[in-house]
């Protein structure tokens, strides 16, 4: 029996844990560009010990606690937007799918634009990874989780390490990411504006794509994208049936796997020869590991927002979340602004505890600014040129 879409006979409206996750995920994204200073990775020499030692441990706690992990969130709440928004208009008798590709290609423009200050763009990214899943948002529960264990599988890194297993010489796989960053860096240490802006577009596209399936986050982009589609078609971020009792259960789940795959991922690849296939352990260890600590944090913000006071505190991030666009855009442009050579050319001086701390206060005006903005207005400036593109200035 062939299967047919229904759309939800329940209402989807705003989930305040969504955009308070959505944004403590941007606030993560933004220190870890800043604390690599966009991209940039030219630092200058620690004036003593004491700063060595203090820059490597802000260095590798960021990296511990934020990389991969805040992206997984991020990507997990666009697929759950992609739901909210395809079953709204379901509900009404209307197919979403052609305006979504709409919408895609609307992302793509705003991924070039920020392509003209900081190559390291991820909006291109989820444009495409977003036309992708299109055909897969009215299939069945059962083909989406399919799907689902598939990416969960990494299958360009399971390929490359059987390909290790059958022959030791196969190197890892390399699609020359680190030469269109090395293209980049001369524009971002002595040119200008537009110099930047031209290496961006002619270098920025290569070097995220190459690089992302290089490191697996293509895959890793769709898998998150159709976990957040099933988190919405099982309203899991509504306080409603046993969904509590549920990220209990993803708390306590994520907490044993993650205690089981860090080891895993320190020792593992490390201990294995054959260089194609560490390396192929290592991209998919860290992915898995990120995802039990990215699972973590979902289920403690979910069960802390619902079952606790913590929420008077919580509530106070979601306008920071709902204004993720403007924000990442935002940190784009300041961000080239402050570190590279046609603005301030703070890069020279700057090591990685300094970066982390202006982007910590850069998140601060952030903050304050999104708080003020959406007491005056429904969305931010960029999500609201969004909105009105994507529907043309129509009603929806």
């Amino acid at each position: 029996m062939s299967y047919r879409y229904t759309p939800s006979d329940k209402p989807n409206t705003r989930i305040d844990v969504a955009d308070i996750l959505r944004g403590i995920a941007i606030a993560g994204i933004i220190l870890i560009h800043f604390i690599e200073q966009l991209n940039f990775y030219v630092f200058p020499e620690p004036t003593s010990e004491f700063w060595a030692t203090t820059n490597k441990i802000v260095w590798d706690s960021t990296f511990f606690l934020l990389a991969g992990k805040m992206y997984a969130i991020f990507a997990m709440l666009f697929g759950l937007s992609f739901f909210i928004q395809h079953d709204n208009q379901a509900q009404k008798g209307v197919d979403f799918r052609p305006r979504f590709l709409w919408r895609m290609v609307l992302l793509m423009l705003f991924g070039l634009f920020d392509l003209l200050f900081y190559n390291g763009d991820i909006l291109f990214l989820y444009a495409v990874c977003g036309v992708l899943i299109i055909p897969l948002i009215r299939a069945s529960d059962k083909v989406i989780i399919c799907f689902i264990i598939l990416m969960l599988m990494q299958p360009v890194e399971l390929v490359y390490l059987l390909m290790g297993l059958i022959n030791p010489e196969t190197q890892p796989l390399d699609l020359g990411s680190w030469s269109y960053f090395g293209a980049i860096v001369q524009a971002q240490s002595e040119g200008t504006i537009l110099d930047v802006a031209v290496a961006g577009i002619k270098n920025g596209l290569p070097v995220n794509f190459a690089w992302a399936i290089e490191n697996g986050r293509m895959t890793q982009t769709i898998l998150f994208f159709l976990l957040g589609i099933m988190v919405g078609r099982k309203r899991l971020f509504y306080n409603e049936g046993d969904n509590l009792k549920i990220w209990k259960k993803v708390l306590v789940g994520s907490i044993v796997a993650f205690a089981l795959l860090l080891p895993l991922y320190i020792f593992v690849p490390e201990a294995v020869e054959v260089k194609c296939v560490s390396n192929s352990l290592n991209v998919a260890l860290n992915m898995w590991k990120n995802l039990a600590m990215m699972l973590f944090i979902v289920s403690g913000v979910t069960l802390l927002y619902y079952n606790t006071s913590a929420r008077n505190w919580l509530i106070k991030i979601a306008p920071y979340g709902k204004m993720s666009l403007t924000n990442y855009l935002g940190q784009s442009i300041f961000g080239a602004m402050l570190f590279y050579n046609w603005g301030f050319g703070l890069f020279r001086y700057c090591g990685h505890t300094a970066s982390f701390l202006l982007g910590a206060a850069f998140i601060v005006v952030q903050f304050i600014f999104c708080t003020w903005w959406m007491k005056h207005h429904k969305r931010g400036p960029f999500e609201q040129l969004w909105c009105w593109a994507t529907w043309f200035g129509k009603k929806k």
